[in-house]
């Protein structure tokens, strides 16, 4: 899923890759799935992108963004973005497939659920991407630690530690997968409510936030990833579907896992005890 470091991650790749290259052709909603969401008619997809030169690429929160022409192609966190070389086969199945006139091409597909919009420029009214596109960063010094105390109010104090980092775009891009690794580099269990924290705790989250978002990103995010060629992030996750069940590295306990707010929750005992 596009979080945070990929979000930055895939920007500069796509924009060191696609810049100057025009769509020969393209496809929208070629194999439809229920939850593959498309601004407008996909079918005017093909059409309208046809001809046009993709420009720079940015990320902002947990989605990425590509100029082509007056045209802005925006993906949300849950497509998956592959790069294919010219000569590369290009698969069955894909709910957005651009081919250039070098004959590489950028496939997207969708596994559970994700979102492909196509608008001009400043005509983006998608209220989740206005807030990724507005609110400040934790890869910036913008975040500091008034503004992350400004996120906590009366109505998150009764709140897991989950719900207040993940959920309703308090911080856009900081979702279930990089949560996992923050919490755990906090010492704080994702069950646990905030109104348990201690101030030095949730300084504690503060800097857990802005140092391990930094080290995703500045290792080409995460190894449960794969970034646009398809090759995994160089950040190894410390909690993830990649060690549940395997000894802490700090402690020794079991690294576990269980279904959670909607979704998974890793934790170890050891480190992050649901009672503070």
């Amino acid at each position: 899923m596009l979080e945070i470091p990929e979000a930055r991650i895939f920007s500069k790749q796509l924009t060191d890759t696609l810049a100057g290259k025009t769509i020969w052709s393209a496809r929208a909603n070629s194999s439809p799935h229920g939850f593959a969401w498309y601004s407008g008619d996909p079918a005017e997809y093909g059409d309208k992108l046809t001809g046009l030169q993709i420009g720079q690429s940015i990320g902002f929160g947990g989605m990425v963004e590509i100029e082509a022409g007056d045209l802005r192609i925006v993906f949300n966190d849950g497509i998956n973005i592959r790069y294919l070389a010219p000569g590369t086969p290009h698969p069955k199945k894909h709910q957005l497939l651009l081919v250039f006139g070098d004959e590489s091409a950028l496939v997207c597909t969708v596994s559970m659920y994700g979102g492909m919009f196509l608008y001009k420029e400043g005509e983006d009214t998608n209220g989740y991407s206005i807030g990724s596109r507005t609110k400040i960063s934790p890869l910036t010094d913008a975040f500091d630690f008034d503004y992350f105390k400004s996120l906590r109010t009366e109505y998150t104090e009764k709140m897991p530690s989950k719900g207040f980092l993940a959920t309703e775009q308090r911080v856009p891009g900081l979702g279930n997968g990089v949560l996992q690794d923050i919490l755990f580099n906090a010492r704080i269990h994702p069950a646990r409510r905030m109104n348990t924290l201690s101030p030095a705790e949730f300084e504690g989250m503060f800097h857990a936030v802005k140092d391990t978002l930094k080290d995703m990103t500045d290792k080409g995010g995460r190894d449960v990833e794969r970034d646009i060629f398809g090759s995994p992030g160089g950040y190894t996750t410390i909690l993830s579907r990649n060690t549940v069940g395997k000894p802490c590295p700090v402690c020794g306990c079991e690294i576990r896992k269980k279904a959670y707010m909607g979704g998974s929750i890793y934790w170890c005992d050891g480190c992050q005890p649901l009672e503070g």
